[in-house]
């Protein structure tokens, strides 16, 4: 399996518009860009995971031609706003040999979604279900959702679990926590999870996974090759920034510490030192797997 991050941003992207925290300005001047998070692995199909709004301009920026299914994870709009482009797809193609693209979400999600899309469906897009715990019907490609936590505005959230020649992907989405099938996450080839804050805040408003939270599952999920973190976002307050007042700044409740000095970690403001954090809080936690903090663009072999 080929995995290509098309985008590892939160649901505004990074730099965010109108944005002159400390984070963002670094980011514009380091030129670096996080879209909506988004994957796209080839396997014995080509999967597009989720179809956010930057789908285009991730299209061309990673040379995709294909997508033999979509497969969305909950119904806010940074995963699946972008699905209408899908249509040019089928644009492009002559009638006689065009076959709508299989899209899978929950029952719930589709109740937001097809509020929207009703259009794409039978011409453009094949409206099927994804229910957690069950391989997704249709696939030649092993597909397992699992129930995950996003808050009352996502009840239909979830997870992939992606199976293929003896290796397993999973990736979490946006959650806050996992509500079921906990057992399918343990031992994972290659896991993908969400890192939108480092620190757990003090309220967490948007029902989104830190990185200290995220720890303790990871230790306990036992990844076996790699872990990928995704969905970075610029909501951690950096000590002395006059954004801090910005609603999207949120104090941490017990920050991350170094556990021989007790001093909370620096707050990453770039993919270095996002990099460098993570290789930290690895190490302090005694989680001996190696991670990755992706980037857009990265290009894996699972």
């Amino acid at each position: 399996m080929r995995l290509t991050f098309l985008g590892t941003g939160s649901a505004w992207s990074l730099p965010e518009i109108g944005c002159n925290c400390l984070i963002c300005n670094h980011m514009r001047k380091k030129k670096e860009v996080r879209l909506r998070t988004a994957l796209y692995l080839e396997s014995r199909e080509n999967l597009l995971i989720d179809c956010g709004p930057d789908i285009v301009q991730q299209w061309w920026a990673n040379g995709l031609r294909t997508v033999d299914a979509v497969l969305i994870t909950h119904e806010h709009g940074d995963h699946y706003l972008g699905l209408d482009e899908l249509v040019a797809l089928r644009r492009s193609t002559a009638p006689e040999k065009w076959r709508p693209i299989s899209a899978y979400a929950t029952a719930e999600a589709w109740e937001t979604i097809e509020l929207r899309f009703a259009y794409l469906f039978e011409k453009t897009l094949k409206k099927e279900l994804a229910i957690p715990g069950e391989a997704l019907a249709g696939m030649r490609t092993k597909v397992i959702p699992f129930k995950t936590y996003h808050g009352p505005m996502a009840s239909g959230s979830v997870g992939y679990v992606i199976e293929e020649e003896g290796k397993r992907l999973a990736y979490t989405s946006d959650l806050v926590h996992v509500e079921a099938q906990v057992e399918i996450l343990r031992h994972p080839d290659v896991l993908v999870i969400q890192s939108h804050w480092l620190n757990e805040p003090q309220v967490n408003r948007p029902s989104l996974l830190s990185l200290q939270r995220a720890l303790p599952m990871i230790r306990a999920w036992e990844p076996k090759e790699m872990v990928y973190l995704v969905h970075i976002s610029d909501a951690d307050p950096v000590t002395g920034d006059s954004a801090n007042e910005a609603l999207k700044k949120v104090a941490p409740a017990d920050p991350l510490k170094d556990p021989q000095t007790a001093i909370p970690y620096p707050i990453p403001t770039c993919q270095m030192e996002w990099q460098e954090t993570a290789e930290r809080a690895f190490k302090d936690n005694s989680i001996h797997i190696p991670v990755q903090v992706a980037y857009d663009g990265l290009q894996v072999e699972i």
